[in-house]
């Protein structure tokens, strides 16, 4: 039996280290946290200075079980999670719950997985620090008494199931808050004035713009006439060096936001991919605040930059953190070796780390050297000037590598333009200007990556909670990512080109939105619901004042129960206020009358999501209102008292198709054209009221186009169509993902076979055993056997007759009755009958005229 038993929370990171250490090291994980607060109560005793209440989850106690064997053998049980609070915090329960003692446990911390790293961290241990350990507690405990206390408030005032937490609430406001800004947005009209010149050279062009701009039509088309014969000149030649830095290596926030911008990756997916590529050695840990790298990396990536690009390229750089207490970890995020240009398993880590890997080496280059030419031409029948602007690149310097990317939406300006070369008072000739119609732009919505960015300038979260911020604010149903598309809007254009001024109207399409983040209706509610009764909880100050004395708890300088009680007091104070003296809150909008039958139409969020309401509750039974829901590019908010009534023309009845009735409405998942029994979904963006007989039979024959067989297999028909997962092709009740490298417009027969085939192969070593009507079976999985009950995964557990891990022979043996106890462990209530729920009455459909 090894001497020591060295514990880590991923298995790969174990894997990863494993192969660091000799024999007297046996690397065991946790499989991240082994214990949390009791569910169903609060596990917070309040009056006790909220003491906690752990239990160790069903699925962890197998863990645990292990653990307490072998630490109880190991002659020394070092604790090597994470250097953060969260890791600290993982250590302390390692602690706790296995009954360690401090004579022969050890903690041991690093932010790069390489075997120096492991073996200097070996020789440095120290002891679990309580103020992390504190700061951690404090957050959970904090973030348990919002969220237990708050939500039986929304499920009382707002609507049942929902819930709030203390960080996510102000996620959420910014995004109302800015859609908000957007909506209320009235955009002003100006022309902007560009010119194209020649210098009579060749194909010698200068670009100039006029720097102001003109509010009125007349105005514009008056410059452009008095240029129609004018003469033009340079008046003034400005030629100056400039110079351009790289930015600073990666924090978590910038490179959460750079990955969307370059890679198109969510925030999620970032720190999943770079989870990975951490714990097998490849980057350095990644949550952190810090921009600081170490002496040796800077010594390892001057070497690197030396010998891939030579001498000039190497300007050695300190970085300094500007984020208010910065204390996640000592470094920013970079390769463990610079001399690995690529690294990782597949694809999606290769870019991360590249990118990763190009902004650290570029950090330590030189600055990029520009030079920049502004020409100012005279117009002699004009008291305005226009202006050139020209750049040349002297000097790549760390652009060589690297370039950082903006949120800022790209406007129709060059920042390259080149010019030619040009001198004071040389002559130009006008080949053409135009005055175009722009429009101010409203705020930018957030995307993840800004929405990171702001809640850092804000000082609100840290790097270990802006991933599952953003991603809890979605799954809770308050924000959707979606893209959305613009609107057609005309401008106006006049070119003046030969002394002859044209005008035009052209269309251009605004508005337009590609992986945004906005409000839902309830969303909005609930947001404005604590706006006007929790103001702390969403403020932006209050809340960046309660992270800040989260890091001086881990400082030592705050004591943490003190910290909780001061925000507590207040809080559930106004919990019981709010509980005795809100009114409901449902976001309603009086949108106006409708014209037939003079009664109140309003938009509000009901119990089953937005809806319109035409008259309002009486006690009279003949006299009930009418309700519809809205559709799903619709908002409570902006819906207008027009939108609102179309909405109660739907369902309409058609004429039979085929034999079939042929109806028009709107379902769970949007509009619909119903034939017979079959639901055919309406093609985004079509308004369902505009389909009449002839467009519901085109949709009719499409669908019936799209799901005929486009080959046989077997002598059964194979189909093809694109879902959420992309393109797949359907056979024998098998859905089969179609990857990129086929073409999935033009399959060949022998493409479709090859899918096929791999598909049943590998469905043939997926179940070991299976129970189709009791939806269970036992799988084989990436990470060894588990048992699938409906759409759970579960753990198998070792044998409890050998005390090992089940063999493939006895999984393949195993009774139904056996796997249903291994269930019942793990999901008390997975047999229990559930309650039926009565079925939903039908609503009439009228027939379109």
């Amino acid at each position: 039996m090894a001497k020591n038993l060295l514990i880590v929370e991923s298995p790969a990171k174990a894997k990863t280290i494993e192969g660091y250490l000799g024999k007297d090291f046996l690397v065991k994980s946790s499989y991240g946290h082994i214990r949390d607060l009791v569910k169903g109560d609060m596990g917070i005793d309040i009056s006790n200075d909220f003491s906690q209440t752990y239990e160790v989850p069903a699925d962890k106690k197998q863990v645990v079980t292990e653990l307490k064997k072998l630490a109880k053998e190991a002659e020394m049980v070092w604790l090597a999670s994470d250097e953060d609070r969260e890791g600290e915090a993982i250590s302390w329960h390692l602690f706790e719950t296995l009954g360690l003692k401090e004579a022969n446990t050890k903690r041991i911390v690093f932010h790069e997985i390489t075997k120096p790293a492991i073996l200097k961290a070996i020789e440095t241990p120290r002891t679990i620090d309580y103020n992390l350990v504190h700061a951690q507690q404090a957050r959970r405990v904090l973030d348990r008494l919002v969220g237990f206390e708050l939500s039986p408030v929304l499920w009382k005032k707002v609507k049942p199931a929902l819930s709030a937490g203390r960080v996510q609430s102000v996620a959420v406001r910014l995004i109302v808050d800015r859609e908000r800004e957007v909506n209320q947005f009235n955009a002003t009209t100006a022309f902007k004035i560009t010119a194209q010149l020649s210098t009579g050279k060749g194909r010698e062009i200068v670009k100039a713009e006029l720097p102001q701009r003109f509010e009125k039509a007349a105005d514009a088309e008056k410059f452009l006439q008095d240029c129609a014969s004018a003469n033009f000149s340079v008046s003034n030649l400005e030629v100056r060096p400039a110079k351009r830095n790289p930015a600073a290596p990666f924090t978590t926030s910038t490179l959460q936001q750079e990955a969307s911008r370059k890679l198109g990756y969510s925030v999620a997916r970032t720190m999943q991919i770079a989870q990975k590529l951490y714990e097998s050695g490849k980057i350095t840990y990644m949550r952190t605040d810090s921009v600081n790298l170490s002496e040796t990396a800077i010594a390892a990536a001057a070497a690197e930059i030396k010998s891939a690009y030579g001498q000039q390229y190497h300007q050695p750089r300190v970085y300094k953190t500007k984020t208010a207490g910065a204390q996640e970890a000592h470094e920013a995020i970079r390769p463990t070796y610079f001399n690995q240009h690529t690294a990782g398993s597949d694809n999606a880590e290769k870019r991360l780390y590249e990118l990763i890997w190009k902004r650290a080496i570029a950090s330590q280059m030189s600055e990029a050297i520009f030079e920049k030419t502004t020409a100012n031409i005279h117009i002699n029948t004009r008291k305005e000037e226009l202006i050139a602007e020209g750049e040349v690149l002297k000097f790549d310097g760390f652009l060589k590598v690297y370039l950082e990317s903006t949120d800022e939406e790209e406007d129709d300006n060059d920042d390259n333009n080149l010019l030619p070369p040009l001198t004071k008072g040389q002559t130009l000739l006008l080949k053409e200007m135009a005055a175009v119609e722009r429009f101010s732009r409203p705020p930018a919505r957030y995307t993840e990556a800004s929405l990171v960015k702001k809640l850092e300038e804000l000082g609100i979260g840290r790097p270990s909670t802006y991933a599952p911020t953003i991603s809890t604010i979605q799954n809770r149903g308050y924000v959707v990512k979606e893209d959305r598309d613009g609107k057609k809007r005309n401008f106006v254009s006049m070119v003046l080109a030969d002394g002859h001024i044209s005008k035009q109207t052209k269309t251009e399409v605004t508005g337009a939105e590609k992986a945004k983040l906005f409000p839902t209706d309830i969303g909005e509610v609930v947001n404005d619901f604590l706006v006007e009764h929790f103001k702390g909880i969403v403020d932006f100050n209050f809340t960046a004042k309660v992270e800040k004395q989260f890091d001086e708890i881990a400082q030592g300088l705050q004591e943490w129960t003190k910290m909780l009680h001061s925000f507590y007091q207040p809080f559930h104070t106004e919990v019981e206020t709010t509980l005795e003296t809100a009114d409901r809150a449902n976001g309603e909008r009086l949108l106006g009358v409708d014209p037939v039958s003079g009664k109140n139409v309003y938009a509000k969020v009901g119990r089953y999501g937005p809806l319109v309401q035409i008259g309002d509750l009486t006690d009279d039974e003949n006299d009930k209102p009418r309700y519809a829901s809205l559709l799903k590019s619709q908002s409570v908010g902006t819906v207008t008292l027009e939108e609102a009534l179309d909405q109660f023309k739907l369902p309409f009845q058609l004429d039979d198709y085929q034999g079939k009735e042929v109806s028009v409405g709107v379902g769970r998942f949007g509009p619909y054209v119903k034939w017979g029994d079959a639901f055919i979904s309406i093609p985004k963006n079509e308004d369902p009221l505009s389909v009449d007989m002839d467009r519901a039979i085109e949709i009719i024959q499409e669908k019936m186009t799209a799901d005929a067989p486009v080959a046989q297999y077997q002598n059964m028909p194979v189909t093809k169509g694109t879902g959420r997962f992309g393109p797949f092709i359907k056979w024998n009740d098998l859905f089969i993902n179609v990857p990129r490298a086929y073409n999935f417009e033009n399959l060949s027969q022998r493409d479709i076979e090859e899918l096929i085939s791999k598909k049943i192969e590998k469905e043939n070593n997926r179940f070991i055993q299976q129970w189709t009507e009791e939806k269970i079976a036992i799988e084989n999985g990436r990470w060894g056997p588990f048992i699938r009950f409906g759409k759970e995964m579960l753990k198998l557990g070792n044998n409890p007759a050998t005390k090992q891990k089940y063999t493939a022979e006895e999984l393949a043996a195993i009774s139904l009755d056996d796997v249903k106890k291994l269930i019942v462990a793990q999901v008390p209530d997975a047999f229990e009958p559930k309650k039926k729920k009565a079925p939903a009455k039908k609503k009439a459909v009228a027939k379109k005229k």
